[in-house]
């Protein structure tokens, strides 16, 4: 029976058919335009959180826009088990970025994730000589945060993540980020790789760095360890470089990418390296929906406005004075505000208590932000963001500032 047609708000729709494992969502928006939004009454708000670092261009970019209508109007979907221009394509390209490699699609990070860590398993087994189950070992961060389905939840060691879904995977342990000593130490004869978040989003913006980096990077080539690098959320030029792991200089095994690489359209993907890349044979892991002709005709057109417009560049250049402007906010209002951090369009502001009231009151003014780990408001403007707009994205947060000194 097909049910009737019933004149009701978007809240109400949300408040008896959606699930609830999210809080409420606090607007309803129905219309975006560059780097801003508007909700269902009108009013129009810088949106500072690209859907959780995933729209790049901001929205409906017209090179973006024209490409997937475009391809929509062209093939969409055929599977795996054909190839398709667009895949290929976008194959090359990431593999220009990253290096000699070879280029596995999904949908989304948490699956590029989970691909890796099945990378891992099959490099234990051959590192191992070819048994299963005698080196599986991932040592990954403490505070990290790796998805939600069960490979990326056990690599994610926090308590509001795993709770209510153990037993959990076994095989993972945690060292101090930044800590090359407490990483070494958890490595064992049945390790097969290291996993770290080259700048960890959800636990509140926090960098490794460029150190850290280059010492895993020794250590994995002393062990004969998988390195593994998730980028899903500081990956694709959110930092200024394409991958937030060049400014220290070190080439992963595996990097894991998704969120912005398709512009708004979901995709992911898994870089591995000549060596790693060889281990994923026929029958080992799949994916129907990966790298349709639709998601990688977005993405190829992510890349294309990321290279015509200069946007690493751009993001390098207007991010100086963004960020010195946020530190001087926590000069100035340092009762408030404890520290800055981040790196680029990926920036973390931790306060000094609950982020709730500092996100409702700029939301008020026309600014969205997003929360991420204990007390850290987490700003993502899209690659596309001007001067003036970040400027006006300082403004206004000093405005809810001041008006609780």
């Amino acid at each position: 029976m097909i049910p009737s047609i019933v004149r009701t708000s978007t809240a109400e729709l949300y408040d008896a058919h959606v699930m609830k494992n999210y809080g409420r969502p606090a607007l309803t928006l129905v219309r975006g335009r560059g780097a801003q939004v508007w909700d269902d009454a009108g009013n129009a708000y810088l949106d500072f959180t690209s859907g959780i670092a995933v729209s790049a261009l901001g929205h409906c970019h017209p090179h973006w826009v024209a490409t997937v209508q475009r391809q929509a109007g062209e093939l969409i979907h055929v599977s795996n088990l054909f190839r398709t221009p667009n895949q290929g394509e976008l194959a090359r390209r990431l593999v220009g970025y990253a290096g000699p490699g070879r280029v596995f699609f999904c949908n989304s990070g948490a699956e590029a994730d989970e691909a890796m860590i099945k990378l891992a398993r099959l490099h234990g087994v051959r590192k191992a000589g070819g048994e299963d189950g005698k080196c599986f070992k991932v040592v990954g961060a403490k505070n990290a945060f790796h998805g939600r389905m069960f490979g990326g939840m056990s690599a994610t060691p926090q308590v509001k993540i795993q709770k209510g879904f153990r037993p959990l995977v076994p095989g993972f342990s945690f060292g101090e980020l930044n800590n090359l000593e407490s990483f070494a130490a958890l490595v064992d004869d049945q390790t097969a790789a290291i996993l770290v978040e080259t700048i960890q989003g959800e636990s509140g913006i926090n960098p490794c760095t460029p150190e850290f980096l280059r010492g895993l990077r020794k250590l994995c080539d002393e062990k004969n360890l998988l390195l593994m690098l998730d980028e899903v959320q500081c990956g694709i030029g959110r930092t200024g470089k394409f991958y937030a792991f060049e400014y220290a200089g070190v080439r992963p095994d595996v990097i894991a990418m998704a969120k912005g690489l398709g512009g708004g359209m979901p995709i992911g993907a898994v870089w591995a390296g000549e060596k790693a890349a060889e281990l994923f044979q026929p029958g080992n892991h799949g994916t129907t929906f990966g790298g349709t002709p639709l998601a990688c005709a977005a993405a190829l057109a992510t890349l294309d406005v990321i290279e015509r417009e200069q946007l690493l560049a751009h993001v390098t250049r207007v991010s100086v004075a963004w960020h010195e402007a946020l530190h001087g906010l926590a000069q100035t209002f340092s009762q408030h505000i404890a520290a800055v951090r981040g790196k680029g369009f990926l920036v973390g502001v931790q306060t000094t208590g609950d982020t709730t009231p500092w996100l409702t009151a700029m939301r008020e003014r026309g600014l969205l932000a997003v929360s991420s780990g204990n007390n850290v408001i987490r700003f993502l403007p899209p690659l596309i963001a001007s001067a003036d707009e970040l400027t006006k994205s300082v403004e206004i947060f000093r405005t809810v500032l001041a008006a609780k000194a």
